[in-house]
């Protein structure tokens, strides 16, 4: 059983203040809280991600690990959100992403720690991942 939670922070390195405000902002819907002209904060369902900006930074190669049968990026990062918010978020980003790293779907089907996820990039090139388990409390830390 997982503890009760407090928000995470994160931050991380963009090119492109303005592509990253479209992007996170406009794209995926997050709120836009405190910022600067080199970062913002953005509210990423409850939690603190902030981007600052690197104008050195180029798109990144990702490497990649095996994960039943798909190629996963590393690094990467998310959020764990309830099967309902996660049918609601891939239904929006259907229509705004285009190419998704790993498409939709449910992995480790029938087995401890089934989850419906899916990857996609940023405009910098972070992989992003989001998931869902039809029971959290189960599956989460599943073995």
């Amino acid at each position: 059983m997982y503890e009760a939670l407090t928000p995470f922070h994160l931050a991380i390195q963009v090119r492109d203040i303005a592509e990253a405000r479209e992007f996170y902002g406009t794209t995926l819907g997050f709120s836009e809280g405190r910022s600067d002209s080199r970062w913002v904060d953005f509210n990423m369902f409850g939690h603190q991600l902030v981007v600052h900006v690197n104008p050195e930074l180029r798109h990144r190669n990702s490497q990649f690990n095996p994960v039943d049968g798909k190629d996963v990026p590393i690094p990467h990062f998310g959020v764990v959100l309830t099967l309902p918010q996660w049918h609601e978020f891939r239904v929006r980003l259907e229509s705004l992403i285009s190419d998704f790293v790993v498409e939709p779907h449910v992995r480790f089907e029938g087995q401890p720690g089934e989850q419906a996820t899916l990857f996609f990039l940023d405009p910098s090139g972070n992989a992003l991942e989001f998931k869902a388990f039809a029971d959290i409390d189960k599956e989460l830390f599943a073995r």
